[in-house]
């Protein structure tokens, strides 16, 4: 696939984006929870290997090249290693699915409400990297945690600056602002963020695209202004901590808006399944939550 093969890919393309970049922190738990423990692994190298392995399990499964999964975030571990032969990337696409690179170096402390990125140091050099291996895009995330308008204006100006840099390295922004679903005051909070999104896009240059990676909202259709303006290529869902099942459900209420799934995709998969049990654990998540995608 060439950049407007992939462009075309994401922005029509029927089915959901994986998300397979657990980074340092959230990677135990994630060996965890695919059934190996802390003891079978020792330093970082070995548990990037565990969970490179894993990895490459879910790409080279047959269901993954259904068709239903368009897209796959990777951690930059992941993009610098081999699967079936091959870079990662272009395993990835040698299945149709379009290759996007986490960026984000992690979050600072909670101030105003919110968690911002932590000054990205290393992007400029990631970027030429990521150009050079044939990536598609990025994805950064930070957090709110309250309706703090401050707090939530300063969260989408740091996205939109560093996706701003993303975009003119030749890569397309993933901007993700994702909202603490536990927040009891979200469906306020959400309002606020909405407003502060469309500002940033409206001062986008004419014909610049990035994405959106959001909490599923509160109140259905909340973010259809999102979806429907120019310089947006697609508006996909993170999954925030919920099962696939209520992931799925609040998903499908919200038209135009598809999954980047992590926990959701990923949960009922275990080291010690046959390949037919593995594909089939997988092939069933990823048919529930394309057709809550395509809903």
């Amino acid at each position: 696939m060439n950049q407007q093969d992939m462009m075309t890919k994401i922005g029509e393309g029927q089915g959901f984006i994986a998300a397979l970049d657990q980074s340092g922190g959230s990677t135990p738990k994630a060996l965890r929870g695919y059934g190996v423990s802390d003891d079978e692994w020792s330093g970082d190298e070995e548990m990037f290997a565990k969970i490179h392995e894993m990895r490459a399990r879910v790409i080279t499964s047959p269901s993954f090249a259904s068709g239903k999964v368009i897209g796959a975030i990777l951690f930059e571990k992941t993009m610098d290693g081999d699967v079936d032969g091959m870079t990662t990337a272009d395993a990835l696409k040698a299945r149709g699915v379009v290759p996007f690179i986490k960026v984000d170096q992690g979050l600072e402390d909670e101030e105003n409400g919110v968690q911002l990125m932590k000054t990205m140091d290393k992007l400029p050099a990631l970027l030429e990297k990521s150009v050079a291996k044939g990536m598609f895009g990025t994805k950064m995330r930070s957090v709110i945690k309250s309706a703090n308008a401050e707090g939530i204006a300063a969260i989408v100006q740091q996205q939109f600056d560093y996706g701003n840099q993303i975009a003119d390295a030749g890569l397309v922004p993933m901007l993700e602002p994702e909202y603490d679903i536990t927040a009891e005051d979200r469906a306020e909070g959400e309002k606020i963020l909405l407003a502060e999104l469309q500002k940033g896009l409206d001062a986008l240059p004419e014909g610049r695209m990035v994405m959106l990676k959001l909490s599923i909202p509160v109140a259905p259709n909340t973010y259809a202004p999102l979806i429907a303006h120019p310089n947006v290529l697609r508006v996909v869902a993170l999954s925030g901590g919920y099962s696939t099942d209520d992931a799925c459900e609040h998903l499908a209420k919200n038209k135009g808006m598809i999954a980047s799934f992590s926990r959701g995709l990923l949960q009922d998969l275990r080291k010690d399944l046959s390949d037919e049990e593995f594909d089939a654990a997988l092939g069933s998540a990823i048919d529930q939550i394309a057709a809550a995608s395509n809903a």
